[in-house]
């Protein structure tokens, strides 16, 4: 039976699968559609590992029609394996496809959560997964977190098909917003993964376990379960704005293949009705968007002075709120400001930028002039393109530097900082041309994995300012302004002379949207 697919609704069911997958940063999207979608073809393939189904009594089969609630892992669980002991999962997603709805609602649950996992006690969430597979961590979630979830449908993909991925998809264009670097020692105070990245804009790839998109998205030495959960959201971002949907089509055959060797589904998914009637939903759904709802989680709580690193949910008030968010369809008369109203990655201004207005001086509230430190910074760069700084800085933040210990790890060598604060480097652009860029970082509190950047490339259209959100004409100057899917301000851009330059927003987007575009307004070239 071949199921057929109007081409104008194959990004549909392309986000839904990049909402699947994308946890752990791949966007196997397009391992599940094509212009004519053959669902026998899929089942054949996604079937090709004997025996990776998901075994457990939590999951409800969903009536035709009906809603469903995905549960979506990113694990290092091997797909053809029985056992979860010692299997660590590191994401947990939950995805609601509702027709009714012009979103796709996604909900990140904190691996660190304190809850109380049936049998075993005070732990943290990710601790069911391994202690007793997908239906003890279900159970695990619907007696602490959401009493009434009904799982439809699990995915879950191992960390070796994220690598995969990856690479299958040409590497991802990443943001790093400050330098990543721990050489890992057992029993020691570093007893973290090895990791050995540089800040900047760059390409990361799935092929190494140190320097690799794997190791930044997993990274937790230095910084909270929720900044973690920040970093793989924008890596999801960034993957999507990187590659046309044209080019994951072009791919399908061979990353469903990927997928399917690395992901665990459960039985309805693995057959042509499940996938047909998954299918049925989103092309039947109006949404082309993603909606993330944050989890209302906080970094302390009662008893947390002697917790492992626990993280903790807010209030059961705002537990509710955030259900309530995720389960309601997003109509399309509100589809269009929804963003706005999301809950704040702890964002200190929730306002937004008019746009394509006019300025006669820059709002430096929050913010301190600091031009003397900008200063010293552009005199450190030389990398043949003009040097922007920023006269004004956030207020209680300051320049990472190479020599002092604003931004270093004690527990790691100076030198391995020696080139990172402020930084200039090449990178091999599409069509293979090598160019200049530099990245100067800024610190709020490196403890909670707070840094903003300023930054500039040789390039007039790198992937992350393809799609702008809204525009400020400022002196003459115009500033593109981009917002992720939750409404939160991410970067603030303007371009000179072939270059881009932006200032880039902490993961968790500590940074308001009038502060954010102060700090841009007030650049200026170094020596111009």
């Amino acid at each position: 039976m071949r199921f057929l697919v109007p081409k104008t609704r194959v990004g549909l069911v392309v986000r839904v699968f990049c909402a699947a997958v994308l946890v752990i940063g791949s966007c196997a999207a397009a391992v599940a559609t094509a212009g004519l979608l053959q669902v026998q073809q899929i089942v054949q393939d996604i079937n090709i590992v004997p025996g990776s189904i998901v075994k457990t009594k939590q999951i409800t089969l969903p009536r035709p029609g009906a809603p469903q609630t995905l549960l979506v892992i990113g694990s290092d669980h091997r797909a053809n394996s029985p056992s979860f002991q010692d299997a660590n999962t590191d994401t947990m997603l939950l995805v609601r496809l509702n027709a009714a709805s012009s979103t796709i609602n996604i909900m990140s649950i904190p691996r660190d959560l304190q809850v109380t996992v049936p049998g075993y006690g005070t732990e943290k969430i990710n601790a069911a997964y391994s202690e007793g597979g997908y239906g003890l961590l279900i159970k695990t979630i619907k007696e602490n977190v959401f009493p009434q979830l009904r799982v439809n449908h699990i995915i879950d993909t191992n960390f070796d098909g994220f690598s995969a991925i990856v690479n299958a998809i040409g590497c991802v264009w990443a943001d790093v917003d400050h330098r990543y670097f721990n050489i890992s020692q057992p029993y020691g105070p570093d007893n973290y993964s090895s990791i050995n990245i540089q800040p900047g804009y760059q390409k990361l790839c799935g092929n190494s376990q140190v320097t690799g998109a794997l190791a930044f998205v997993r990274f937790r030495h230095t910084d909270s379960d929720l900044v973690r959960e920040a970093r793989q959201q924008d890596f999801l971002r960034w993957a999507k704005e990187n590659f046309p949907l044209s080019k994951l089509l072009a791919d399908k055959d061979k990353l469903l293949r990927i997928f399917a060797k690395h992901t665990t589904l459960d039985q309805g998914l693995k057959t042509e009705s499940g996938i047909i009637e998954l299918f049925d939903l989103v092309l039947n759904s109006h949404g082309q968007t993603l909606k993330q709802i944050p989890f209302p989680a906080v970094l302390s709580g009662p008893g947390s002075g002697t917790s492992p690193d626990y993280v903790f949910k807010r209030s059961n008030q705002a537990v509710a709120a955030a259900w309530a968010e995720f389960m309601h369809p997003t109509t399309k008369t509100s589809s269009s400001s929804s963003s706005h109203h999301a809950a704040p990655r702890h964002t200190s201004s929730g306002h937004h930028a008019t746009r394509h207005r006019s300025a006669q001086g820059i709002n430096t509230a929050g913010l301190v002039a600091d031009p003397a430190d900008g200063i010293a910074q552009a005199k450190q760069l030389t990398p043949d393109m003009p040097v922007y700084y920023p006269r004004y800085i956030l207020a209680g933040s300051q320049y990472c530097t190479a020599t002092g210990y604003e931004c270093l790890d004690g527990n790691e060598p100076v030198a391995a900082y020696a080139h990172s604060y402020p930084r200039q480097y090449q990178v091999t652009i599409p069509g293979g041309r090598r160019v200049h860029a530099y990245v100067m970082t800024l610190a709020i509190n490196p403890a909670l994995g707070e840094y903003y950047n300023v930054q500039g490339i040789h390039w007039s259209d790198p992937p992350i300012l393809r799609h702008p959100t809204a525009t400020k004409i400022f002196h003459g100057r115009a500033f593109a302004i981009y917002e992720d899917n939750g409404g939160h301000v991410t970067d603030v851009a303007w371009h000179a002379d072939g270059n881009s330059y932006w200032i880039s927003n902490t993961l968790t987007s500590t940074i308001g949207i009038k502060q954010l575009v102060a700090i841009a307004e007030s650049t200026v070239q170094y020596g111009g």
